[in-house]
């Protein structure tokens, strides 16, 4: 119905990634949150539909142990920094020359630190993301492990609540889950130096989730800030997102 195309792509070691494309265009890249997938953090409330109808082409991977694609058990499958490993692959794989790069949480985390190794997007976005998301990974690293140790034991009131409850209802698999989010690396300060084009940090103004966004703004050499009403969760459902989006990608 959205014209939606998805393939089965084999990244660095051979596991299998989903990656859903809408659209033809110039191409943006776009990585989703933790927990989460292409379909709910893009397509379900019209953010690709919005690049799509600027111009763009959506390639929108599930991240490793997410949405569609492969979930191993495997400890040697999740080195570190897999998911940048994944995403130098996918680029590769797809052909992908000049484009643009986007990130929400999770997948923001993500595509700052694959500049930093080495890829070079048009314009990059930065949502759902703090300077303390990127330097602290750790401790929030922390908070989703605790949860998905504690997973059965959790109720109402517990700070984790929300987390076991998007867990359940993304169907998460908390095995994979767990070991990918041992795998992400920190991102220092003066590594953000490095992240040189055009940077759009997109927020809720009520998303304090992974620290601030004006710092975040302030330790990059060229960006710049935009807020939509919400907070880290509820900032994704509005169609505001989409639309600074495009405004800044076009």
């Amino acid at each position: 119905m959205n014209g939606m195309r998805t393939e089965m792509l084999a990244s660095f070691d051979g596991v299998e990634l989903a990656v859903h494309r809408m659209g033809a265009g110039r191409p943006v890249l776009l990585l989703h949150g933790l927990f989460s997938d292409a379909h709910t953090n893009w397509v379900r409330f019209g953010h690709a539909a919005k690049l799509v109808e600027a111009g763009f082409e959506a390639f929108m991977p599930d991240l490793r142990a997410h949405g569609q694609s492969a979930k191993p058990h495997e400890p040697e499958a999740y080195p570190e920094d897999v998911l940048v490993r994944d995403v130098q692959a996918l680029v590769t794989t797809l052909g992908l020359d000049e484009f643009d790069l986007v990130g929400f949480s999770l997948g923001a985390r993500t595509a700052a630190r694959v500049v930093i190794a080495g890829l070079s997007p048009r314009r990059l976005v930065l949502s759902g993301m703090g300077l303390e998301g990127l330097a602290g990974w750790a401790r929030r690293a922390h908070f989703f492990i605790d949860a998905i140790d504690r997973y059965d034991e959790i109720r109402m009131g517990d700070p984790a609540f929300f987390a076991k409850s998007f867990m359940k209802t993304q169907k998460v698999d908390r095995v994979a889950a767990r070991l990918l989010l041992q795998s992400v690396g920190d991102t220092t300060p003066g590594q953000l130096a490095g992240i040189t084009m055009p940077t759009l940090v997109l927020c809720g103004s009520e998303d304090r989730d992974n620290g601030s966004p004006h710092a975040l703004v302030e330790a990059l050499p060229d960006a710049r800030l935009a807020e939509v009403p919400g907070t880290h969760m509820s900032s994704v459902t509005e169609s505001a997102l989409g639309e600074h989006l495009v405004s800044f990608l076009q």
